[in-house]
């Protein structure tokens, strides 16, 4: 009887696929990436036209012997890993790896593990890909001289196993320019008003917003505008100028991609990259259906393309309309306009069939796994219905020279928005009107509102944020975004609090040194056209090893000037004039993972530790001890009372030596001006 193998990654698909087949087929996996560079060197030949040496990694020898005897035994060989860069990779190392000259070696992709898809692609075998193999032996050398050339220079300067990655050190550098740009963020004021009105006939009052004058908007800048903005209004008559009325509609939301799968998650259901990568992984590869045994529900989630095939999309809208009627199926849907390269023949990442509602598997999913199918099951189906309808209304008030106005919406059909809604615009509330308003309504004035705001900074990146700003800079691809973010988590170089993204110390000292040496590795446009070029590379349009061989030299470079310059810089240990309380000596400042420490000297001997914490001058206006910089326990920088927990002062910002003026609090560092560390006062003055 003929034999087939067919080598898939994981052992999870394993068990999905080998249902789908004969018993002359055999399946196995191949745990991931068999061969990579070496780790005790950079494993790149420079001077014989950057030759990469690979070697098999440590523990896969077993798994490559159990393939070599199986390999003997089959007629054919199907390499099935996962259908796009990193996969065809992996299918060719193992081509290499187990030497299958002379054998007949095909390659098979399927966008999910479905009955129909594996069957299917068993009979659209292809060779290897070597353009795409090119690509990521590309990304894997420049990755790999960056990492290695740059790392043990960090290390030598600041003195502690830090790393610096291609991709990383950009996302540090988006991080901390955000950062910057928060700390030298000075709020500015300005002031609402809201003028309830009694409309003659009706019960519910009227709430109308200040708009301006007949001549166009204006911004109430202050409490003296606002006051004379209402001196005005003393008296005034308040009719109907306007009553507009009108239809619109809103568009249902395209399928998932990688990258709106992370941020949504991260909205809607407070999942890390990491953790919807991990989730979206086990519902692709397969899950134990009772009734059906196991079958992925997912299509393949490493993409950036929103394409629906027509297999699934005549699917959906069948679905749909038997479900919620035929008006709320839409025809063909929209794809996203991409100026890149959309990764290959990928889909978007959608249900492998729709009619697996979320609650017919919910016994067979964990929690986590049922909200994240849920999630993508409504996404999908959302995006295959038609828009939602409004009705809206807007009237224009006129009270003397000055003008308000009234916006108002009501839902006339639900559409898509009857399964979904994003979850940063839960459904819209509908706020009628009085369905009699017209220029002849009689308005009669019962309060205003006055209120009084400060512009805000912009806001910290959360991961959703930040994945959102790596794609639309072009860094990275969809499956190195959860990677990236989760490796600058790991080195402390930034710490996640309440979803928020901060800088911690150490993520400032990697940034500003990576900025003064190597200007180009951190450059965002740099790294946004080698990301192009590698594009070029896996369309078979540039040659891989010329990418490389322009990319080399210039590091090269830059790390000799590095080496030379920083070497210079002597980290000498700091003596403070902290006594040691156990032997006597001037204490010194040593860096260790978590930053700063007192040491004693007299190490081996004396071992006595403490915290460092750095004086800034400034008495603390609560309890008149110093004011210190501190961490917190995730390594984020804040000024507090050294005192602490016997006086809780704290500020975000570096406070100085200096009173606010119209309050009395103390005063913070912002960019070049001066602050009030109380939000509410406003006082703002240059630095002197």
């Amino acid at each position: 009887m003929a034999k087939y193998l067919v080598i898939v990654e994981s052992p999870a698909k394993v068990k999905t696929i080998k249902k789908f087949l004969g018993a002359n087929y055999e399946v196995m996996a191949s745990n991931g990436h068999v061969r990579d560079l070496p780790k005790s060197q950079m494993g790149i030949d420079v001077e014989h036209d950057y030759e990469p040496k690979y070697i098999t990694i440590r523990g896969k020898g077993d798994i490559l012997a159990k393939l070599r005897k199986e390999v003997k035994k089959a007629d054919k060989i199907y390499l099935a890993t996962d259908p796009d860069r990193e996969g065809e990779a992996i299918s060719w190392h193992l081509r290499e790896a187990l030497r299958l000259e002379g054998k007949k070696v095909y390659r098979i992709t399927f966008n999910e593990i479905t009955k129909n898809a594996v069957r299917e692609s068993l009979k659209h075998p292809r060779e290897i890909n070597m353009s795409l193999v090119d690509a990521q032996q590309a990304r894997r050398m420049l990755d790999r001289m960056v990492g290695y050339r740059i790392s043990p220079l960090l290390w030598a300067k600041v003195k502690r196993g830090l790393s610096a990655g291609r991709v990383q050190s950009v996302a540090l550098r988006i991080i901390c320019d955000r950062e910057e740009e928060i700390n030298a963020f000075i709020p500015e004021e300005y002031w609402s008003l809201e003028t309830v009105l009694k409309v003659a006939g009706e019960k519910k009052p009227l709430a109308a917003q200040y708009y301006g004058t007949e001549e166009g908007k204006r911004t109430i800048s202050s409490r003296e505008e606002m006051d004379a903005v209402l001196k005005e209004l003393e008296g005034a008559e308040y009719h109907i100028a306007e009553v507009k009325k009108g239809e619109r509609t809103k568009k249902p939301p395209l399928p998932f991609t990688t990258s709106t799968l992370q941020q949504e998650a991260s909205k809607a259901l407070n999942f890390s990259t990491q953790k919807t990568m991990r989730l979206a992984q086990q519902l692709y590869e397969g899950i134990d259906i009772k009734g059906s045994g196991t079958v992925g529900i997912i299509t393949y989630l490493r993409t950036d393309s929103t394409r629906i095939s027509e297999e699934a999309e005549n699917m959906a809208r069948e679905y749909i309309g038997k479900t919620y009627g035929e008006e709320f199926a839409a025809g063909g849907g929209e794809q996203k306009k991409n100026s890149q390269k959309i990764q290959d023949a990928h889909e978007a990442i959608r249900p492998t069939d729709i009619a697996r509602t979320p609650m017919e598997l919910k016994e067979s999913l964990s929690r986590d796994q049922f909200r994240l199918y849920q999630l993508i099951w409504k996404r999908f189906t959302a995006s295959r219905m038609t828009p939602a309808k409004y009705e809206t209304t807007s009237v224009k008030i006129d009270a003397g020279r000055h003008r308000f106005s009234v916006a108002a919406s009501r839902m006339l059909f639900e559409g898509f928005m009857s399964v979904y809604t994003e979850a940063d615009e839960e459904k819209e509330k509908s706020n009628t009107l009085a369905g009699s308003l017209s220029r002849e309504s009689v308005l009669t004035l019962e309060e205003f509102l006055p209120k009084q705001h400060f512009t805000q900074p912009p806001a910290h990146y959360t991961e959703a944020s930040l994945v959102r700003a790596l794609e639309e800079l072009g860094i990275g691809r969809p499956s190195t975004y959860a990677p990236t973010i989760t490796t600058i988590l790991a080195r402390r170089y930034i710490a996640k609090e309440n979803k928020n993204l901060y800088v911690t110390e150490l993520g400032e000292v990697v940034n500003h040194m990576m900025r003064e040496a190597f200007p180009s590795i951190v450059d965002v446009n740099f790294t946004a056209n080698l990301e192009a070029l590698l594009d070029k590379v896996e369309e078979g349009s540039v040659n891989w090893k010329t990418v490389v061989s322009n990319f080399y030299p210039d590091l090269d470079e830059a790390v000799k000037i590095a080496e030379k310059e920083l070497a210079e810089v002597e980290i000498a240990d700091e003596v403070t004039d902290e006594i040691c309380e156990v032997c006597g000596r001037n204490m010194v400042i040593k860096y260790g993972p978590h930053g700063r420490f007192l040491a004693c000297p007299g190490f081996p001997e004396c071992r006595n530790t403490k915290p460092y914490f750095e004086k800034i001058g400034v008495a603390c206006p609560k309890c008149g001890k110093d004011i210190v910089l501190k961490k917190t326990k995730k390594g984020r920088r804040y000024y507090g009372c050294i005192d602490n927990p016997e006086c809780d002062f704290m500020v975000w910002q570096k406070p100085v030596d200096k009173r606010c003026e119209k309050c009395g609090s103390i005063l913070v560092e912002k960019g070049n001006k001066l602050v009030c560390s109380d939000e509410k006062c406003g006082y703002v003055i240059n630095k002197p």
